[in-house]
Formats: structure tokens, C-alpha cells, sequence
């Protein structure tokens, strides 16, 4: 098949699946167009099976907001004419539903029909596109496609209870390529980051207040006072400065690192014990995911799908949103021991085995040849 996929070519969770599935697909021989405003941060490369096609924006006086859905949809047609695509796939319900719709009703004219699928993957919903700027345009999109996914069971409880669906959401878990993963690195420098002594805890986000990033300090603060450790924090946001603030107050500024963005994730789990995640909201989890990969157990919130990925008591522990202390218990009672940390880092691993991406894009072709 022929597909194009359209996606945020950003660091966040949405993106990157959207382009590790289109790399997996071209790997089970089909033909993947990327259509986005910059290329993917994961395509590392492109090939006669993976193509981009940037969607260029000009600039106009008139226009206060450059309209990207009009110049995307009109991308969507051209290149769905040019290369004969046989499915649209868009990931993030804003805008890539409505430009999606917008491309098949032009097509349409042309006697042209391209089946499209929506795969909702958590804020689209459950804060941007419930905002009542968007709600009835997020909505009519979502109806109007051809098969709606979600990436957890608990998002799809959440767009039946926010929207009027009328379609039936069919419930796609976010995957990780288990094959593909470094576990093992020559240079892997933990001896720059931590004494031998010490355990290495680790958060990646994009550091917005629904990350909870406060919590994050307080948790680890609480957890270094019984075990020696160290925290690495991986991304950027708008809540690092008052991280770093709580880091400075709380006099454990020297055992906290701010790494920024990065594309050596892999290489920081390897050497990490444990992962903190005490979102607020979190649709899937596919961070909690990749570290679960990389056997490191997880404390996290009980909050959206995280319970479908972090198995209490077998890859980590759930808590409620923001109860540091039991949060902070749980990881000393992981990290206190060598045998029970062990025996989680096994547990994440397997659980992690369940979301191999071979389980899942078989999924994802069986519904492209349903909307054919």
C-alpha cells in the first residue's frame, strides 16, 4: 500500500509514533509519505520506500495566523495525486482531521476517494480539542473519518464522554520497536553522572505543569534522603526554571541534572534504576513505555493509560496524583534492595515485551485494508 501519514514532526509522543510506525510499515513493504511542516526528528533517513513532503507556509500581510490546514490540505492533494496514495493516516486530531477532510472533499472532486484514519493520541482531546474554539470542528472531523483510533482504552472513555461520536474508536496501544533497541553501550558513561554508590533516577518530558514537575523534585528529594541517588531531568518546558528553583530550595541543587533536549534517551536508560512520571494527565504513557524497554522500573500516577502500561507491583508502582509520599515510598522500596530492583527491571522488560511493534502495526494494516 501506499500511505501517507501526517503527523507533528516535534519530539512529543504523537510525532513519534507516527513516524516510528511509518518507518515499520516501509520495513513490511509499503510505500510511506511523510506530509508535515519539517521532517520527523525520528526519520533519520529516507529511501524509495520513505518519502517527505514539507508543507510550505507563505507568508501574507493579511493573514495575522498563516493558515497551515489550507496549505497542508492542498499538499495532501497534490501529493495524493501525484503518487497515487491509497490511505491517509493522520495522527493528533488538530488540525490534521479537518485538513484531512478538507483534501478528500477536493479529491472527491476529481473523482478521486482516499479513506482516512484518525489516531487520537491524547491532548487533541482531552484539552486543546475540547476547548469550545474547536470542539464542533474536532468533532465533525472525527465523525467524518473512515476509522477513528486511539492509543489507550481510557482515551477512547474520554472522546466518547467529551464528543458525540457516532463512530466506533478502535483501540491501537502505542508500540516500541524491541529489536531496534541499543541496550548496551561501550561508552556508557555513568561514572559521569553518578558515583558507584549512587542510583540513577530519571524523568523525560516536555516539562509542562500537567508533567508534574515539581512533584518530580519532591519525590526525588525525598527518595535521596534514605538511598544515595542522583536525578536526571531530559527535555524542556516551561516548568524547568521553577524545578530548578524547588532543586535550589530544598539544598539538593548539586544532585539534580537538567540535560535539555535529547536524542541520547537510549543511552541515559541504560544506566538509569528508576523513572518517575507522576503526570496529571497522560493519554498512553509511551515514555514510561521506552524506559520499561530499557528495564527501568516505574513510579508513576494511576491517571489515564498509565495503568494499562505500568503494571503495579510488576514494572513499578501506581500512586494518585500527587501523593508524593507514597510515590517517594514506593521508590525506596525498589531501590533499597538490589534483588527487588532486579526482580522489577525483569518485570518492566516483560511488560514492555507486550507492546513490541510487530503486535502492533499487524493491527494497524488489517484496519488500512478494511477501509479499502
Amino acid at each position: 500500500m501506499k500511505i501517507a501519514i501526517v503527523c507533528y514532526p516535534t519530539f512529543g509522543g504523537s510525532g513519534v509514533v507516527a513516524t516510528e510506525l511509518g518507518i515499520a510499515l516501509s520495513k513490511r513493504g509499503h510505500e510511506i509519505h511523510f506530509v508535515t511542516y519539517k521532517q520527523p526528528v525520528r526519520l533519520e533517513y529516507l529511501s524509495s520506500s520513505i518519502h517527505y513532503h514539507e508543507v510550505l507556509v507563505p507568508e501574507y500581510p493579511l493573514f495575522h495566523y498563516q493558515p497551515y490546514e489550507l496549505a497542508l490540505s492542498s499538499k495532501l492533494v497534490r501529493v495524493v495525486q501525484k503518487h497515487k496514495i491509497d490511505i491517509l493516516h493522520v495522527h493528533y486530531a488538530i488540525p490534521h482531521a479537518y485538513a484531512g477532510f478538507m483534501a478528500q472533499q477536493m479529491l472527491l472532486e476529481e473523482g478521486m476517494k482516499l479513506p482516512m484514519m484518525t489516531t487520537l493520541h491524547g491532548t487533541d482531546i482531552t484539552l486543546v480539542g475540547s476547548h469550545s474554539f474547536y470542539k464542533p470542528a474536532v468533532n465533525f472531523s472525527i465523525n467524518k473519518s473512515d476509522i477513528v483510533t486511539s492509543v489507550s482504552e481510557s482515551l477512547k472513555n474520554d472522546t466518547l464522554d467529551i464528543f458525540d461520536i457516532k463512530k466506533k474508536i478502535e483501540v491501537v496501544p502505542n508500540f516500541i520497536d524491541i529489536s531496534n533497541l541499543k541496550e548496551s553501550f561501550e561508552d556508557c558513561k555513568r561514572h559521569m553522572v553518578a558515583f558507584e554508590d549512587e542510583k540513577v533516577i530519571t524523568h523525560v518530558s516536555n516539562l509542562r505543569e500537567v508533567k508534574r514537575l515539581t512533584d518530580v523534585i519532591e519525590i526525588f528529594y525525598r527518595i535521596q534522603s534514605k538511598i544515595k541517588s542522583r536525578l536526571i531531568i531530559v527535555g524542556d518546558g516551561p516548568d524547568r526554571e521553577k524545578a530548578a528553583n524547588l532543586a535550589k530550595d530544598l539544598n539538593i541543587k548539586d544532585r539534580v541534572i537538567f540535560l535539555g533536549k535529547s536524542n541520547e534517551v537510549e543511552r541515559i536508560l541504560c544506566y538509569s534504576d528508576l523513572f518517575l512520571l507522576p503526570s496529571e494527565k497522560e493519554s498512553f504513557g509511551l515514555a514510561a513505555l521506552e524506559a520499561m524497554a530499557h528495564r527501568v522500573p516505574i513510579i508513576s500516577s494511576n491517571v489515564g493509560g498509565l495503568p494499562e502500561v505500568n503494571k503495579h507491583g510488576i514494572s513499578g508502582y501506581l500512586s494518585n496524583v500527587g501523593d508524593i509520599d507514597d510515590m517517594a515510598q514506593n521508590g525506596i522500596k525498589i531501590l533499597s534492595d538490589d534483588n527487588v530492583l532486579n526482580k522489577f527491571k525483569a518485570g518492566a522488560r516483560a511488560i514492555a515485551e507486550q507492546f513490541d511493534v510487530e503486535r502492533v502495526v499487524c493491527q494497524y494494516e488489517k484496519l488500512y485494508q478494511k477501509m479499502i
